[in-house]
């Protein structure tokens, strides 16, 4: 091997780091406006969405089968945590009640989310360090408007916008710790990655549609909701083809 494990490692940290970057923007305003705050949940559920879809497709180029499963897979989970979560008393921070309840979802299905995205990077780097140095930078900057989804949820709710950034940054340690045994275990990594995109992708669609949604259009009007909504799905996914080409 060319590259050492040392070298994944550091290279798959520097995408934690990158989601750190999304909550910059709320380094210049903090005080959001309640209509603001609902065209800012469907910026962040347009973000979410398109970012799952990138995921399916990535994933069904790998394998079909095992993508949807994931998918699947992903969808119980979700459904298995709302269920236990609600009507429960959750803290998240500061946060308290259903604030905390949605906070700590979208940590946790980012962090999830995180998991196949480090092994994306072990196994790229398995096919050299062009491709690996490629596809983290890919990634890093990928996780900027993932950050900005995150803080776009925490930072109205309470959360400072420090508070954001580490959270954020804490979604994506999985990276570069599942991207060094993907590295060593290149082919035992590669036959799960599609489940692994594919589980991510069923609980981002999930939560965007059932929990951030309903918040933008208690917040906001809807045509306010659903032209930010698509404007950040176009975005997100003309920023993935760009990447990706």
């Amino acid at each position: 091997m060319d590259v050492s494990p040392l070298t994944v490692f550091w290279y798959a940290l520097l995408t934690a780091v990158a989601t750190g970057l999304g909550a910059i923007p709320f380094l210049f305003t903090q005080k959001i406006a309640q209509r603001h705050l609902g065209i800012a949940n469907a910026v962040a559920a347009g973000l979410m969405l398109a970012a799952s879809f990138g995921l399916i497709y990535e994933g069904v180029h790998l394998h079909l089968g095992r993508t949807l499963l994931g998918v699947v897979l992903g969808l119980g989970f979700i459904l298995l945590s709302h269920r236990l979560l609600e009507g429960r008393e959750v803290s998240f921070g500061d946060l308290q009640g259903l604030d905390a309840r949605k906070a700590l979802m979208i940590v946790g299905i980012m962090t999830l989310h995180s998991f196949a995205e480090g092994v994306g990077v072990g196994v790229s780097f398995g096919g050299g360090e062009a491709l690996g140095v490629f596809i983290t930078l890919a990634i890093a900057i990928h996780n900027i408007p993932e950050g900005l989804a995150i803080s776009l949820v925490l930072v109205p709710r309470g959360v400072s916008v420090l508070g954001a950034a580490l959270w954020s940054v804490f979604s994506s340690l999985p990276q570069p710790l599942m991207a060094v045994p993907a590295f060593l275990f290149v082919e035992a990594f590669r036959q799960v990655l599609p489940a692994g995109l594919g589980f991510a992708a069923g609980a981002m669609i999930w939560m965007a549609v059932a929990e951030i949604l309903p918040d933008a259009l208690k917040e906001a009007r809807s045509e306010e909701v659903a032209t930010a909504l698509t404007l950040s799905v176009a975005a997100m996914v003309a920023f993935q083809i760009l990447l990706g080409g």
